[in-house]
């Protein structure tokens, strides 16, 4: 492409050299460029990008678009001097790659809990109704039967673009993402067109990055102040935040709940774990989704599919025949009696709803045994939060490791221990080691009580000091209960 086509619609403040070039590839790593490459200088986090232009240039870089340029320009590269680096690779990448996401109808979903639950169920549903689509979530990247494992919960902008402009190739309508608050922070979906945005929940998460609870709602909101006046916003306005998300955006607002008058209302008319009868908008169905936080879930599945014009019997049978996401409130009951529940649950609030949506299930008959940890390098805040939780939920609360990663596993426990309270002493108790927890928690259990598994869901590793060695709950559960029932 040239670079004059690559740089339509982008306001650039100086161009120094010829602008007939020919682009083959866009650049932001410098260990990356190839002969002709565009090589965009990102101010990032650890390092900064200007620092690589010289080392750029020399691996054949033949444009360079950077905020600030270099005192000596050669003469055989041309430079682009932009107000944002940052933001300008996505409108770049865009183009570079024909626009893709005007091409598809493109679904955005944030929030702290249950985005990739909502946009996996998305595309399922999607396909269930007969439609190719496209999904970038924390667990995988789908392109109609094609499977990507992921590495990010938002990849690189120069990355989506790829992926939709093969989605647009391959004949896909419609595109899922799941919008992290890093992703929107790090400008991972400028110059991308949103058809709808859907907002799940706002809770305590991630301030380990964004330093506080405001600066986490205004990255957040962020995503909805951006939309076009052609989208729509489809908002919970059961979490206190999901109306501050509508308060600047132009995209038309709808909303979902269960507890308040909404666009779309839904009612839990039966609950157990094989699944739910929900009514949504006077409409009943069952699904073999289950707890509470499955039905905001669904709710704003059902929304989403509305506001994109499907009527909505379709969109409840295609509902109806949903299987469960991995790792989010998977179940399995072993041949000795006892139920095992594996979730991602890692947020005080996932570990609330979890917990909640069990025991609004259970009998109190049955035991509710909580394996959980938290992961190294993040939040701290939280650890306490969720060591009052499930302790106070759970008939028996093991601590244990998540992914220490290069913190000390028995300080990351002693900060979770900090928020249980004296009465629920001798409800827990910590094992480091996250096998032996799981083996005490099979051990304690008795025909008809309840094993949580929870912080890790779908991950298939544990990483310690940046290793990921291999660990899969469903794995070590299956693999133990055999071991100890011979």
């Amino acid at each position: 492409m040239q670079l004059i086509e690559l740089l339509n619609r982008i306001p650039a403040l100086e161009i120094h050299g010829e602008t007939s070039r020919e682009v083959s590839e866009l650049v932001f790593d410098s260990r990356k460029v190839t002969e002709n490459s565009l090589y965009i200088a990102v101010r990032g986090t650890v390092a900064d990008g200007h620092s690589f232009i010289a080392s750029s240039i020399e691996k054949g870089a033949g444009t360079i678009v950077c905020e600030e340029l270099p005192e000596n320009l050669d003469g055989n590269i041309t430079y682009v001097k932009v107000k944002d680096s940052s933001k300008t690779l996505g409108h770049l990448a865009s183009n570079f790659y024909g626009n893709p996401s005007k091409n598809l109808k493109l679904i955005g979903v944030t929030g702290t809990n249950g985005k990739t639950s909502v946009s996996t169920l998305l595309f399922d549903v999607f396909k269930n109704l007969g439609y190719d689509a496209v999904l970038l979530s924390t667990v995988e990247i789908r392109i109609g039967d094609e499977v990507i494992p992921a590495t990010h919960t938002t990849p690189d902008i120069i990355t989506i673009n790829q992926i939709l402009a093969k989605a647009v190739d391959l004949g896909c309508e419609y595109a899922f993402m799941e919008v992290s608050s890093h992703g929107i922070s790090q400008n991972r979906i400028e110059g991308l067109h949103f058809k709808v945005a859907g907002f799940t929940n706002l809770t305590h998460d991630h301030l380990d990055y964004h330093k506080t609870f405001e600066e986490y709602l205004k990255t957040k909101k962020r995503f909805f102040d951006e939309l076009e006046d052609t989208a729509v916003a489809v908002t919970n306005i059961d979490d206190k935040n999901g109306n501050v998300m509508l308060q600047n955006t132009k995209a038309k607002k709808t909303s979902y709940a269960l507890k308040t008058m909404a666009d779309y209302h839904g009612r839990t008319l039966e609950l157990d774990f094989n699944g739910m009868l929900l009514n949504f908008n006077g409409k009943e169905f069952w699904t073999t989704l289950t707890g509470r936080f499955n039905v905001y879930n669904l709710l704003l599945v059902f929304g989403i599919a509305s506001e994109l014009g499907f009527q909505q019997d379709e969109i409840l049978q295609a509902i109806s025949i949903l299987k469960r996401v991995s790792g989010r409130f998977e179940t399995f009951k072993s041949d000795g009696g006892i139920f095992f529940i594996v979730d991602y649950a890692h947020t005080p609030d996932a570990l609330e709803n979890i917990l909640d949506s069990i025991n609004d299930i259970r009998t109190k008959n049955e035991r509710l045994i909580t394996v959980f940890g938290c992961g190294g390098d993040r939040d701290h805040s939280k650890r306490p939060e969720m060591g009052n939780i499930a302790s106070k939920k759970s008939t028996l609360a093991i601590i244990t490791s998540d992914n220490p990663r290069t913190e000390d596993p028995s300080q990351i426990i002693k900060e979770i221990e900090a928020g249980v309270e004296p009465q629920y002493f001798s409800k827990y108790t910590s094992i480091p080691d996250r096998k032996e927890a799981i083996k005490m928690a099979i051990k304690f259990a008795e025909p008809k009580d309840i094993v949580l598994v929870a912080g890790k869901g779908h991950e298939t590793y544990q990483e310690i000091n940046g290793v990921k060695h291999h660990f899969d709950d469903k794995e070590v559960i299956n693999e133990l209960w055999k071991l100890m029932s011979k």
